[in-house]
Order: structure tokens, then C-alpha cells, then sequence
């Protein structure tokens, strides 16, 4: 029987998580894709570039991290510590599917859903060329790393990179930055929970389903539409549901307004 080897995203799951226990607060809605559709297709039509839903979104999520600064916080020893930058973490995908790692792009709040693909793109090449410092060295230092030592060393790394804001593990400080966004709709998902990485101390996840024609009423009419999905999984102890709905209905306008990204 040939022995296949455990990829790096595994190895840092099983040492990192517990039974679920922690609190958390989850929300979903649906949001009506035809503006960010036509939106998508003007920009990529003047510019030529690859710009998905993906950073459509990632860019209202900045805006939105802008308005509730609450949400921009992590846990530190008991104490809740403000996140000054609206930065937003990528899930992109380094393996045809069998290994995810992020991309941290700064500032999202600041940034045209245009720059947001041009950063994520940038970043993915650099992971799969296997030219990311950062992500080579946590991938050596995991491969490296007893199994049996890992959870002890991941609190480590969580407390100093997650929480401090120090390199450690090879990662930078914050390496998913103040949110964290995957799109499951790639993988043929209409919709999904994520589940937090603990280490890295981000308050909100926020995953992008697939965008499917479904019933919607305009006025007094159902017509079928492209509807979106997002469900979000946050902290807590930071996130509560007026925060969430605060987020929720920044993202939701902006999806719905996708010109007022720029």
C-alpha cells in the first residue's frame, strides 16, 4: 500500500482543532447577483483581467470591517486587542484542490474589486511557484514538526503571530488578517461554514457559494434571478448579532450598489 503524504492544511487541522466548544455566531443571506454580475462584466471587459465575485466581495467585506470597527479586535490573554487595518485574507487554492493556503491582502478597504483580484492573483502565483518566503518556511517547519508537538507549537505561534502580531512559525503576524474569505462555490458548493483556524485569531469568516438562479420577488412579481449565498462564522465573544447585522446589511447595499467599489 502506497503511504500518500498528509498535506500541510491536515497536519495543522488535526493539531490544531478540538471538539467545538468555543462560541460562535453564524449568519447567511441571500443576495440578488445581477448588478454584481453586469458589474463584473464591465470591469473585466475595460480591463481584460480575471475579477471574480470573490473580490467583489472581499472589497464590500472591507468597507464593511471600515464602518464596524467593533468586529476588528482578537483576543489576547482575557483582553480584547483592536485590529487598526481592514486587511482581508484569500483562500486560494495551490494544489488542484488538495491544498488551500491565503493570501493576506492589506487595506481592503481602500481597494477596487480590480486591485483586490490583482493582489490575489499576484499572491496565488507567488504560492504556487513555490516563491513565498513566508508560506515555504511554515510548510517546512509543519513537514519538519513531530506530529505529537504540533498543538504545543501552534499555541505558541498563536499567540504570537495570531495575537502579537510577530512572525512565528515561519508565518507573519496576522496571517489572515481581520476577516478571512473562501469561495465554496468553486468547489461545487452552493453554500458553506467555515471553520476558524484558532491560531490566527480572525473574528470573521466569511464563505462565497455558488451563484445559482432561484425565485426572488421584485414588487409585486417572483422572477428567477442569480442569487448569491454568504455565510459567515465569527468570534463571539468579539461579533455579536447587532455587528452582524451591521456588516450584513454594508455588504448586502454594496453588492447591490457594486459601482459605489469603484
Amino acid at each position: 500500500m502506497t503511504r500518500r503524504r498528509t498535506p500541510i492544511r491536515r497536519k495543522i487541522a488535526v493539531a490544531t482543532w478540538r471538539p467545538s466548544r468555543d462560541g460562535r455566531i453564524y449568519a447567511r443571506m441571500e443576495v440578488d447577483a445581477t448588478a454584481a454580475l453586469a458589474y463584473l462584466d464591465r470591469v473585466r471587459a475595460e480591463s481584460g483581467e480575471r475579477v471574480t465575485i470573490t473580490h467583489v466581495v472581499g472589497a464590500a467585506l472591507g468597507r464593511a470591517l471600515r464602518e464596524v470597527p467593533e468586529v476588528r479586535a482578537r483576543v489576547v490573554m482575557g483582553r480584547l486587542v483592536e485590529l487598526e487595518t481592514c486587511d482581508v485574507g484569500f483562500a486560494v487554492d495551490i494544489e488542484q484542490g488538495s491544498d488551500l493556503a491565503p493570501v493576506k491582502v492589506p487595506d481592503v478597504d481602500r481597494l477596487t474589486p480590480l486591485e483586490v483580484a490583482r493582489r490575489v492573483d499576484a499572491g496565488a502565483a507567488r504560492l504556487r511557484a513555490r516563491e513565498d518566503l513566508a508560506y515555504r518556511r511554515s510548510s517546512g517547519i509543519v513537514r519538519l514538526t513531530p506530529t505529537w508537538l504540533m498543538r504545543s507549537a501552534l499555541s505558541v505561534a498563536s499567540l504570537l503571530s495570531g495575537g502579537l502580531g510577530r512572525s512565528a512559525l515561519g508565518q507573519p503576524g496576522f496571517p489572515l488578517g481581520t476577516a478571512f474569505v473562501s469561495n465554496v462555490g468553486t468547489l461545487g458548493l452552493d453554500e458553506a461554514f467555515l471553520a476558524p483556524l484558532p491560531f490566527a485569531r480572525t473574528p470573521v469568516y466569511l464563505a462565497v457559494g455558488a451563484v445559482q438562479p432561484r425565485p426572488v420577488a421584485v414588487g409585486d412579481e417572483v422572477v428567477v434571478r442569480p442569487v448569491l449565498v454568504l455565510v459567515a462564522t465569527a468570534d463571539h465573544r468579539i461579533v455579536d448579532g447587532a455587528h452582524a447585522g451591521r456588516l450584513a446589511g454594508i455588504v448586502r447595499d454594496l453588492l447591490l450598489h457594486p459601482e459605489r467599489l469603484g
